[in-house]
């Protein structure tokens, strides 16, 4: 059997959206409120040219229902916007803020600053995925999360970043609600259990390699869209037969993950081609090496301005949750962007 993707492209905003995808001109990209009117078919990797949204050849129209369909709520957060999700690393060596918050009362303290920010989701993590860091245990990393998950939980939706099963459920059994995995439920043959048992939601990442120190050796794509949305693609097909619900899985592209700068470029560029597995898109590339090389900067506390405008670049292109490092930065920025493409002012929120 062929493998089809469709690509969406000349992406609509706003009212220009809305009307387009009321006079047919275009569809709905993920449930809206973004819509695209042009789609590129791919066909066993190779491109079947560009038609109109509404105008596609009879084998292809079946896939446009998981392209358009709002996906399923995802740990039962809102689904009309991005969702911001603060990072907040309990680890000695992370690329950005390592030892900020290595103390445990350090991290709530961080993490309730980030919900009056307007974070939706905390994500922690207890071991550094940076190029060259070393491994941690799964009791080593419990005993780093494991006080700042039950001090937060009762205040917020919590992710926690982890590739151990051990991990993982003694984190859930503490309160988290998601588990952020880099390893796609791949490092540990017990997570599958762990996340299904649980009925917890997941992020399902594209790493290349498991072994962190070699990651960046593995750059050798043949188009590195295609083959990064197959490998998600696969996974989550995998995790769905193992007993977790499609509704409660999220990808993410893994931005600086055995990727280069080029690549992870042409992944933020086609980012809507994602949109076809069904799933959320998370995209987390504040603060890393692409932002600094594009803009210039090397200190990763300094790319705030550039990790800002990749997260409104990655929401303008579909991704649901966005990853982040500067919360409050990134919380305006996207009201703004949504003001100016909506044309009016937001809405006040309603009283509890």
């Amino acid at each position: 059997m062929a493998e089809r993707w469709l690509e969406p492209l000349a992406l609509l905003h706003g009212p220009a959206a809305f009307h387009a995808v009321r006079a047919g001109l275009a569809m709905p990209l993920a449930g809206g409120p973004s819509a695209f009117s042009l789609l590129r078919l791919i066909e066993d990797g190779v491109e079947q040219g560009i038609r109109p949204a509404g105008d596609l050849p009879e084998p292809w129209d079946a896939l446009l229902p998981t392209l358009t369909r709002r996906p399923l709520p995802f740990a039962g957060l809102p689904q009309d916007r991005p969702l911001v999700m603060g990072i907040l690393n309990a680890t000695p060596d992370s690329f950005s803020d390592g030892g900020t918050h290595f103390n445990s009362d350090a991290a709530i303290a961080a993490g309730h600053a980030m919900l009056e920010q307007g974070a939706d989701i905390l994500d922690i993590g207890g071991e550094s995925t940076r190029p060259g860091a070393a491994p941690v245990t799964a009791e080593e990393e419990i005993a780093r999360v494991l006080p700042i998950v039950r001090r937060l939980a009762t205040a917020a939706v919590v992710s926690v970043d982890t590739r151990h099963a051990a991990t993982m459920r003694a984190v859930l059994d503490a309160g988290a609600e998601i588990i952020n995995d880099i390893s796609a439920l791949r490092q540990d043959n017990r997570s599958v259990r762990a996340v299904q048992e649980a009925r917890a939601p997941v992020v399902l990442m594209h790493m290349p390699a498991l072994d962190l120190k070699r990651m960046h050796e593995q750059t050798t794509y043949g188009d590195v869209v295609l083959d990064v949305a197959r490998f998600l693609r696969q996974r989550v097909e995998t995790a769905e037969a193992l007993g977790i619900p499609r509704g409660r899985i999220a990808v993410d592209p893994g931005i600086g993950f055995g990727k280069t700068r080029e690549q992870d470029l042409l992944l933020l560029n086609r980012l809507p081609l994602l949109a076809g597995i069904g799933c959320r898109v998370l995209v987390g590339a504040s603060r890393k090496r692409l932002v600094g090389w594009v803009t210039g900067v090397e200190a990763p506390a300094d790319r705030v301005a550039g990790s800002v405008a990749v997260a409104l670049a990655a929401a303008a292109a579909g991704a649901s949750i966005l990853r982040v490092h500067d919360v409050a930065e990134t919380v305006r920025a996207l009201a703004m962007w949504r003001a100016c493409a909506d044309g009016a002012l937001p809405q006040p929120a309603e009283a509890a």
